[in-house]
């Protein structure tokens, strides 16, 4: 992969809005005489995203994978921008293609797991994304479809409309930069424990315990423990845990005033 997966090299919702949105809904399209068709060239985006990242795709790269003239594509989708909403669109519908993908009448905390179980594997399966801004997000189909099966998991846990996208964001940020540190180690031309088997002598010959005891003490244990800086894995699991720790004690909270105003209520009406 290229550099991307440590830079945001492009955006969503930076093509023009109409036709982004007339795409995404399949409102404006046709299948050319040579049998090429908007699903054809977004599959081809993807596969050549895949292989390169997004930074490298081209509309010209992407005509030659189609065996097309690059003009064909214009015929069919405006620019790279309309693109890659389509390329993001695509993905997202992909995640839960599987109707019992998330349990419906299980605990909210399972099903919060699930979900980031399937963003975590989204992102390896198209480490691409990681260099895409979502924050005006795609809004096809694939992406809404996504969003809506993601918030009904925290329905009916007693968090406010607001309170249910706040937490689902922070999850899904979560998932999104422990992908990032799992990036980091398959781009790197040695090893973990290579890399600490020669820096770490070095390390130890110029700090000063005295001068930096916490990140001498803390940095030792964790480095022992994980053999190299961080351990992706156990990071994603911990964040995830000590998170919806955090959501289940808010909705606590709200199910306890919730009661306790309830009874008041009632006390007052005796």
């Amino acid at each position: 992969m290229s550099r991307q997966e440590f830079e945001v090299v492009d955006h969503t919702g930076r093509g023009d809005p109409l036709q982004s949105l007339q795409l995404l809904w399949r409102t404006h399209t046709k299948t050319g005489r040579s049998g090429l068709s908007l699903d054809a060239i977004v599959d081809a985006a993807v596969a050549l995203a895949s292989e390169g990242g997004t930074d490298s795709l081209s509309m010209r790269k992407l005509a030659d994978r189609l065996h097309v003239g690059a003009m064909s594509l214009y015929a069919y989708v405006p620019g790279k921008a309309e693109l890659i909403d389509l390329m993001v669109d695509r993905v997202n519908g992909q995640v839960y293609e599987d109707p019992d993908a998330v349990p419906e009448d299980g605990p909210w905390r399972q099903a919060i797991e699930v979900v980031a179980a399937r963003n975590r594997d989204l992102l390896a399966r198209h480490r691409w994304l990681l260099g895409v801004d979502e924050s005006r997000p795609a809004l096809g189909p694939g992406t809404l479809t996504k969003y809506d099966v993601e918030l009904a998991t925290l329905a009916g846990t007693g968090l406010d409309d607001v309170e249910i996208d706040l937490v689902l964001t922070l999850v899904l940020q979560h998932v999104r930069s422990t992908a990032r540190l799992s990036g980091a180690e398959t781009n790197v031309d040695t090893s973990e424990g290579e890399w600490w088997s020669t820096a770490g002598p070095l390390l130890a010959a110029l700090v000063d315990p005295t001068r930096f005891p916490h990140a001498t003490r803390v940095g030792t244990a964790a480095g022992e423990e994980f053999q190299a800086a961080t351990d992706p894995r156990r990071t994603y699991d911990f964040g995830l845990a000590i998170i919806l720790d955090g959501v289940e004690q808010l909705i606590e909270r709200k199910t306890y005033r919730t009661a306790t105003s309830s009874r008041t209520d009632e006390g007052g009406t005796q």
